[in-house]
């Protein structure tokens, strides 16, 4: 039998030698762990430093939203004459200048009344021609009717004077009271005739004021001015059976038909005109502070992502907020009322250089920031 380690203690520590750990490393492990905490502790302190210096000196100057919409001036395209359509020269989508024809109307009965217009128009002016040259012959009418009166006058005084001379010698018993009868009634006979003279006189007279009021005045005849206002009606209604494009833009709505009758103010389609489109963004209540009108905007698309950039100003802010202006608008003196923060519409014009470049389109969502500050 072999002997224990107990019984050779030198053998057992010369055959098993024990093993001893390292200290010194275990010890390194929680110093260099603080270290790194330490440092990344430091990190994050000078990034929160250099953040809140940021936003105390930049983040004031700026405010921004992503609730803003391109919007421009839209033309509704109305008809101002009742009548069929014959043609519709444009669709949806189509670019148009400003007089190009969007719809074209039946001008059938429109040129018939500008012809009977064109034919009372030359009735009156041969009226007033007729006025004229009968104003020459009512002249000399009045001139005869004077020339008549003095003449039955000078007869009535002759009357009168052999009447006078009759009675003389009537009572003389020189003549017979036959005579002086015939002398009365001769006397009677003038006056009467005086009294026609005069009467036809100012009749005369009463024609000539008459005509000379037609014809008076240092302008137009009124009956002639009221014809030819007449004419130029009809003119402007026949013209108007050509719906032109009050300005240039794109068409949309186009909802007209060929065959169908239209009636004055029925919307028809509208024009867009892209080239002066805006912006409108609805910043919070709490973002208008210090927001007035030419500070400068910076705006992106979401069509065309944040590598292309629009310049624009701020133009106005809106008189009210969204709900205050909607149909049914929030009826804040209830007992269950919630505050809500509100939103303004500001209006933001674009650099037209930008749009011409990059067009947009009405309703596209677009991304504002305004600096509020230098």
């Amino acid at each position: 039998m072999y002997d224990s380690e107990e019984t050779h203690p030198e053998a057992a520590a010369t055959a098993a030698p024990e093993i001893q750990t390292p200290e010194p490393q275990a010890a390194i492990a929680p110093a260099k762990r603080g270290r790194l905490f330490a440092l990344l502790g430091g990190t994050v302190a000078v990034a929160a430093l250099a953040v809140g210096g940021w936003v105390l000196v930049e983040g004031g100057k700026h405010v921004k939203t992503d609730n803003a919409y391109v919007d421009a001036s839209t033309a509704q395209v109305t008809p101002l004459t009742a009548a069929a359509v014959t043609a519709v020269p444009v669709i949806n989508t189509q670019v148009v200048r400003v007089g190009d024809p969007l719809v074209v109307l039946d001008d059938a009965d429109a040129r018939l009344a500008l012809a009977r217009a064109e034919a009372d128009l030359a009735q009156a002016e041969r009226r007033v021609v007729g006025y004229h040259a009968n104003d020459d012959a009512l002249s000399a009418e009045v001139a005869n009717r004077a020339a008549q009166v003095q003449s039955a006058r000078s007869n009535l005084e002759r009357a009168r004077t052999d009447y006078e001379r009759r009675q003389g010698l009537d009572a003389n018993g020189a003549i017979s009271g036959e005579e002086l009868t015939q002398a009365r009634n001769a006397l009677d006979t003038a006056q009467a005739a005086v009294t026609a003279a005069a009467a036809q006189q100012r009749a005369a007279e009463g024609q000539r004021a008459v005509n000379a009021a037609l014809i008076s005045g240092a302008g137009e005849n009124p009956e002639v001015a009221a014809a030819r206002v007449r004419v130029d009606q009809a003119r402007l209604d026949l013209a108007r059976t050509v719906i032109r494009a009050p300005i240039a833009g794109v068409v949309a709505k186009n909802d007209v038909q060929i065959g169908q009758r239209v009636q004055v103010g029925q919307p028809l389609m509208s024009i867009v005109p892209v080239d002066q489109a805006y912006v409108n963004a609805n910043f919070k209540e709490q973002q208008l502070r210090k927001v007035r009108m030419g500070q400068p905007v910076e705006l992106t698309s979401d069509l065309y992502g944040g590598g292309v950039k629009y310049h624009g100003s701020v133009v106005g802010v809106s008189g009210g907020t969204g709900s205050a202006f909607a149909v049914i608008p929030a009826q804040n003196a209830t007992g269950n009322w919630i505050k809500v923060v509100q939103r303004l519409p500001v209006r933001i014009a674009i650099d037209p250089r930008d749009l011409k470049v990059h067009p947009l389109r009405v309703g596209m969502s677009m991304n504002a920031q305004i600096t509020t500050g230098s």
